[in-house]
C-alpha cells in the first residue's frame, strides 16, 4: 500500500477546498486498490476453478502403511583406481617372457603377429614406413627401461605414430658383453598388444643396437 500523504492543516476557512481534494483523491485512490484487489481475487477464483473442472474429483491417497528402511549404502569404490590398477596390470611385462622361440631365423630376429604377414616384415626391414619418434633406453636399469618403454608406447600411440624406433645398445659395456636389455626389449614388445611386428633396425639406424617396430593403426 502507497504511503498515504498527510491531509493538509485547517487553520482557516480558505484551507477547506484543499482539505476536501486531498479527502477525494485518498477515497478515490482506495477505491481504486479495493478494486484491483477484488480483480485478482476473482482471477484466482477462476483459476482454481477451471483447475478443479479439468482434474475433476480429488481423493487424499490411503496410507498403505509401508515405511522406508534404511537400509546401509555400498562403501564408494574408487573408480579411478581401480581403472589405474587394471592398467597396471595390462602394462605389467614379464621378465620371465620367452620370446625366442617367437622369433623369426633372420639376421635381425625379426618378430610379427601371426595376423600379419610377412611381406609387412619385408616392408619394415626395408624402411618402407618412415620413424616418426624413438626413445634411448641405453644405460638404463632394467626397471626404468622398462617404464620407459610402456610409456614412450602409449605417448606414440596418442600421436598416432605407427612406426618408431627403440634404441636398446649393443650391450657392449655390460657384464660380459652380453647385450641383456637387447633380449629383454624383444620380450616387451612381444607382450604389448600394441605392438605389430619389429625387426632389427638398419645399419644406418642403429644396426643391432636398436629396433624398428610398427604399432597397431589406432585411426580404424
Amino acid at each position: 500500500m502507497k504511503k498515504q500523504t498527510p491531509a493538509p492543516s485547517l487553520r482557516t476557512l480558505a484551507d477547506l477546498g484543499p482539505l476536501r481534494r486531498h479527502l477525494a483523491e485518498r477515497a478515490e485512490r482506495r477505491r481504486l486498490e479495493d478494486e484491483q484487489a477484488r480483480r485478482e481475487r476473482d482471477r484466482l477464483a477462476r483459476e482454481q476453478a477451471l483447475f478443479a473442472a479439468s482434474v475433476g474429483p480429488v481423493h487424499p491417497l490411503k496410507d498403505p502403511g509401508r515405511r522406508e528402511l534404511d537400509r546401509p549404502r555400498p562403501a564408494p569404490v574408487a573408480r579411478q583406481r581401480v581403472l589405474d590398477e587394471e592398467a597396471a596390470l595390462r602394462e605389467a611385462l614379464s621378465d620371465e617372457f620367452d620370446v625366442e622361440s617367437l622369433l623369426e631365423t633372420d639376421e635381425g630376429l625379426s618378430w610379427r603377429r601371426p595376423q600379419v604377414g610377412p611381406e609387412v616384415l619385408k616392408r619394415l626391414r626395408r624402411g618402407d614406413w618412415a620413424i616418426q619418434s624413438q626413445v634411448d633406453l641405453h644405460g638404463l636399469r632394467r626397471e626404468e627401461a622398462r617404464e620407459r618403454l610402456s610409456a614412450f608406447v602409449r605417448e606414440a600411440l596418442r600421436r598416432g605414430h605407427r612406426c618408431v624406433r627403440v634404441v636398446h645398445g649393443k650391450g657392449l659395456g655390460s657384464p660380459g658383453r652380453e647385450p641383456v636389455l637387447k633380449g629383454k626389449v624383444r620380450s616387451w614388445l612381444v607382450q604389448k598388444q600394441e605392438v605389430v611386428a619389429f625387426t632389427q633396425a638398419r645399419a644406418a639406424e642403429g644396426g643391432a643396437g636398436a629396433l624398428v617396430v610398427l604399432l597397431e593403426d589406432c585411426s580404424r
